[in-house]
């Protein structure tokens, strides 16, 4: 295992800029994750790891080695796709020695290694089936299987799980954290699902438009998030934001001046009184979840506002309904520039 150093990392398509001065450094060891929404560049960064995409300027480093002159296979990584990309006519076996016979690896060795892979994934009752006689998830147990046999400096995964159901998802996600803790490895791994981030990770990563918005650990980022694109994005449902016009006079006397937004988690609202409430919202519908149900409302302002509650219904005083939360679990931010405020 290695550390990985990005160093002024730009790429462009032409006048089109993807990744913009990207400085970032990875443990030996660690679990970092790539988040963000759809285009933001977090695929991109993964492959200039791998030199799968040459970087416009800026330095890639993999242990003591600037790698940005290497080709793939000599960089000391593996990559994991969203397609399985397995030879269909090959048992699983062969699926994962592949790659060990290329390199002409000896054939005592080879099969150590194909067996020791075998038991960390617990494929060994599968070795002699073909893949089109295996699940989703067994597959991409596979080709995770042929990465760990190369025995690899940095292991990239990119969007791994996306081709499986939501159940499997799980499972497989809780696998490649099992995978992880066993083989202590260097492991970057790329989602636009923030909960598998939230799980997985031990430093999170958030891009938006090829720019890093904020680096840290999940519980940094979702209890101290830097701006409001973070607390909008890591949390599910996402954190809802106030300005004074949403709030009560309780309400307003938590901002420091009206140039700023209040910002509350779902989880973190409760149902409150006139009295007590720091917003008043309309009640619009719930989506009842058993264990609690989310309730929608619209704010004075008319942004849909959701709130976790675990009250059996919500009550409504004169078509209005008061909500609070913690004073510790308030967040606020610029207005203006989306930043936290201290």
């Amino acid at each position: 295992m290695a550390n990985v150093r990005l160093t002024n990392l730009n790429k462009n398509y032409g006048s089109v800029e993807v990744l913009k001065n990207i400085d970032l450094e990875i443990k030996s060891g660690e679990f970092c994750v790539f988040v963000g929404p759809s285009g933001c560049g977090k695929s991109t960064l993964l492959r200039s790891i791998a030199g799968l995409e040459d970087v416009t300027s800026g330095d890639v480093h993999i242990g003591d080695d600037r790698v940005n002159d290497m080709r793939p296979k000599d960089r000391g990584i593996s990559m994991v796709f969203q397609s399985y990309a397995l030879f269909p006519h090959k048992t699983v076996y062969e699926n994962i020695a592949y790659g060990l016979r290329i390199a002409k690896v000896p054939k005592k060795e080879l099969e150590e290694k194909v067996a020791e892979a075998a038991r960390a994934l617990k494929l060994e009752p599968l070795l002699q089936r073909k893949p089109a006689s295996l699940s989703g998830g067994q597959r991409q147990r596979v080709a995770i299987g042929r990465s760990i046999v190369r025995n690899p400096r940095v292991f990239l995964f990119d969007e791994p799980l996306s081709n499986l159901d939501a159940a499997l998802r799980v499972t497989m996600r809780t696998e490649i954290g099992q995978l992880h803790s066993r083989l202590d490895a260097t492991m970057i791994y790329v989602t636009h699902d923030q909960v598998e981030a939230m799980t997985l990770a031990d430093k999170i990563v958030v891009l938006r438009d090829g720019i890093i918005e904020q680096v840290g650990t999940p519980v940094d980022l979702y209890e101290r998030p830097d701006n409001t694109f973070v607390a909008q994005f890591i949390g599910s449902p996402k954190m809802n934001l106030f300005t004074s016009e949403d709030l009560t006079e309780k309400g307003k006397k938590c901002l420091p001046d009206a140039d700023t937004l209040l910002g509350m988690r779902p989880e973190h609202m409760r149902v409150s009184d006139m009295k007590n409430g720091l917003v008043a919202l309309t009640p619009t519908h719930s989506e009842n979840l058993g264990e609690y149900f989310l309730a929608y409302f619209e704010s004075a302002t008319g942004e849909e506002v959701i709130a976790k509650l675990y009250e059996k219904s919500v009550p409504d005083a004169d078509g209005k309904v008061y909500l609070e939360t913690i004073k510790s679990r308030l967040h606020r931010f610029n207005k203006e520039t989306g930043l936290r405020v201290a």
